[in-house]
This record gives structure tokens, C-alpha cells and sequence, in this order.
């Protein structure tokens, strides 16, 4: 194992011959996959809805107990087909905490994000601090679960209805995750899921709708497609966000394994909490007992003050080792293009997610990383924290 003087940014060897990341990776074993698109190609049915998608469309709504479920290129445009789909205009409620595809979709679906800060200990958005939000201009409330931890999903829901608003949530990293005991999926007016590569459940690219209204579920059909045979309802434009056959294949033989990835996450993120409990400025963020996580992300908090380091500067150390921990979500959606340049946002007071950008960081999980890879990165963290005040001396020195 490495001392402090034999981390590369003293010169030594990275730790990680090929880089280590955070994303899940998960595969489908080749035997399925084979089987899979053996029967796309004797089918010669590649896209426009073909049987896997519909079969898909089937199995996620029954996966998380919903009436209705719209498969769709990827997150991203199911997120802008939903905004489109709900027939709205004007502002909604947004996290600045969050991917920044969470409230670009909004504008490109003809809606004005309105950001709100995030709760200290939870991450999302609060009741209370989206009732500040809300003017004579607000429509919806978006809602975003993040780290797979429910949106105070009861709290909005009486909020939305007492002014009368639609309630919407990315669901994009909560595959499998529950909220009183129900997995996440038929909350709000409709939910939408991230089906990418990086996720527990992946059609290596890829997206889902999933709502128990049926009029909705009807426009987001229709406005998902250009194909004729899939007009269920009069919507005032439409978009090429169908998913393929291939994508469906891969999302299909994932859904059966999800139970057995999310326990071999879990096993990791268990490893980092104990590795790393008793480091000074580091904390690891916790999931609910008596709910289910996927367990897909694991969150380190670190406290400058104590921990002797800033968190850009344990990453820069971490990534000269090939370990490449991500920021999420530095610096906050409401500093990205087209956001930052618009004067709506100017001045825009938002704590404590400016804070989470500046502390948070997620370290690897998934596929590609192994127990004895945690144990390496749970080494390495040691060696820097214990080591903080050499490590920031050199850092210092090469700036």
C-alpha cells in the first residue's frame, strides 16, 4: 500500500494503471445479449416501436407499479417530452442541485426554471422552501431524487395541490429505490428515469415516462413518435425520441439482474463507510433504514476546516492516481449556460448548494470496481487526509 510519499503528485506511479470511475457499467452477460439480438435481426424489426420496446414498456411499469410506462431515446428528451406533454406555461420550481439536463429540458420544453436551494441534510427540495418559490406565475414543481433518496414526495404533493399545480420528479437516480416502502415511479403527475450506461439499470442509453394517468401517458405516446400508427392523442408537436430495439434489448435483460447489482453496490458502499468512518472532515452520506436504495452513488462530504483540504483538492490528488471522482453537481445548474447569462438569475442567493458544490464529491462504484479496488481507494483517501497539511504544501508548490 502507498505512503504519502509515494502518491503521484510526489512523483510516484498512480495507484490505477487504467482509470477508475463512478459509473455503474452494468452488462447483460453475452449469452443474452446474443439471444437478444439474434431476434432483432431475423425480426429485421429495428426501431419504430418494435416488440422489445412495447415488452419494456410492460415490465418497467410493472417493475415500479405504475399504470403506464413510455419508453424513450434517454432521459434528457423524456424529460423535455413530459414538459411539453403537460400543457403548460410559465415557471417551475427546479433544484439548482442537480444535473444541469434537469432544467435545460424545461426550457427547451417551453418553460421557464425557476431554481430553488436544496435542504442541508437531504439534498432535495423541501415544502417549505419551494412555498417561498412559488408566485402567480408558477405551473409545476420539479422534483428531483437525488441520490435515489425520495423528493419529500407527501409534503409537495399537499403543496402542488393547494395552489393548484402540476408535480413532476427526476427520477433518474432512483431506479429500485422506495419511498414508504413502494418503489419510486407513480409519484407526482409523472416520473421520468435515466436508462444511460452510468446507471444500475442501462440500455446503454435510453429513458422511461412513468405516470397512472392515462390521459398524460396518451400525449407522451404521441409526442414521443412521428410513426402514424402511434397517434393517441391530439398534441400540438411531436418529436424523434423513440427508443430502439437494441436499446430495449439491453434495458429488458438488466431489469432481472437489478436486484443483484444493487447488492453488490451495496457491499461496496458498505466497504467505504467502514474504510473511511473515522477520518477527520470526511463524511459519507447515509440512506433511510427501512427503505430500499440502489445504492449507486457513494457520497463523500468534506469539511475543509476539518478535514485539512478542500474537496477540489483531494480530487486533484485522487485523479492524479486514476481515480476519477466526479463534483456533482459543480458549480450548480443555475451557474451553467444559458443560466448564468441570463439577468432573471442574477444575484440569485443559493447556500446551501453552493456549499454541496464546493464540499461533495462521488468516489467509484459499480462494474468496473472491485472490493480490492475500494480498499485501494479507501487507502489512498487515508493517506491524503492523514497526510493534508504535506499534500497541501505540494499542491501549493505546483500551482
Amino acid at each position: 500500500m502507498k505512503r504519502l510519499n509515494d502518491l503521484a503528485i510526489f512523483g510516484g506511479r498512480p495507484e490505477f494503471h487504467e482509470p477508475l470511475h463512478v459509473g455503474q457499467l452494468y452488462l447483460p452477460e453475452w449469452s443474452g445479449i446474443e439471444a437478444a439480438f439474434r431476434g432483432i435481426f431475423e425480426r429485421q424489426w429495428y426501431t419504430n416501436h418494435g416488440p422489445l420496446v412495447r415488452q419494456l414498456d410492460i415490465a418497467f411499469a410493472k417493475f415500479v407499479g405504475v399504470k403506464h410506462a413510455v419508453s424513450v431515446t434517454n432521459g434528457t428528451l423524456g424529460l423535455m417530452i413530459l414538459a411539453r406533454a403537460l400543457e403548460i406555461q410559465g415557471e417551475v420550481i427546479v433544484p439548482a442541485f442537480t444535473f444541469p439536463a434537469t432544467a435545460q429540458a424545461l426550457a427547451w420544453g417551453g418553460l421557464t426554471p425557476v431554481f430553488c436551494d436544496v435542504d442541508s441534510k437531504t439534498h432535495n427540495l423541501s415544502a417549505e422552501l419551494v412555498r417561498r418559490k412559488i408566485t402567480s406565475r408558477t405551473r409545476a414543481i420539479m422534483g428531483v431524487h437525488l441520490w435515489g433518496r425520495a423528493c419529500a414526495p407527501d409534503d409537495l404533493t399537499s403543496l402542488a395541490k393547494a395552489f393548484s399545480l402540476r408535480l413532476i420528479f427526476d427520477a433518474c437516480h432512483a431506479i429500485g429505490c422506495t419511498h414508504q416502502g413502494r418503489r419510486i415511479g407513480g409519484l407526482g403527475d409523472a416520473e421520468v428515469f435515466s436508462f444511460h450506461a452510468t446507471k444500475v439499470l442501462n440500455g446503454t442509453e435510453g429513458g422511461c415516462i412513468t405516470t397512472n394517468d392515462d390521459i398524460l401517458a396518451a400525449r407522451l405516446r404521441t409526442i414521443r413518435s412521428f410513426h402514424p400508427s402511434e397517434e393517441f392523442a391530439v398534441v400540438p408537436l411531436r418529436i424523434n425520441a423513440k427508443m430502439s430495439e437494441a436499446q430495449a434489448a439491453f434495458a429488458l435483460l438488466g431489469l432481472a439482474d437489478v436486484p443483484r447489482h444493487v447488492e453488490a453496490n451495496r457491499r461496496r458502499y458498505d466497504q467505504y463507510c467502514s474504510r473511511l468512518a473515522d477520518l477527520p472532515g470526511l463524511s459519507i452520506t447515509s440512506y433511510a433504514t427501512g427503505e430500499t436504495n440502489n445504492f449507486q452513488y457513494v457520497v463523500a462530504d468534506i469539511a475543509p476546516a476539518q478535514a485539512g483540504l478542500t474537496r477540489d483538492q483531494v480530487v486533484e490528488v485522487l485523479h492524479r492516481e486514476n481515480v476519477f471522482c466526479r463534483r456533482h453537481f459543480h458549480p450548480g445548474a443555475h451557474r451553467m449556460p444559458p443560466f448564468r447569462n441570463d439577468d432573471r438569475y442574477a444575484g440569485l442567493s443559493l447556500p446551501v448548494t453552493d456549499l454541496l458544490c464546493q464540499r461533495l464529491l462521488l468516489l467509484p462504484n459499480g462494474a468496473t470496481v472491485s472490493v480490492e479496488d475500494v480498499d485501494r481507494v479507501c487507502h489512498l483517501v487515508t493517506t491524503i487526509l492523514t497526510g493534508a497539511e504535506s499534500v497541501r504544501r505540494r499542491l501549493e508548490q505546483q500551482a
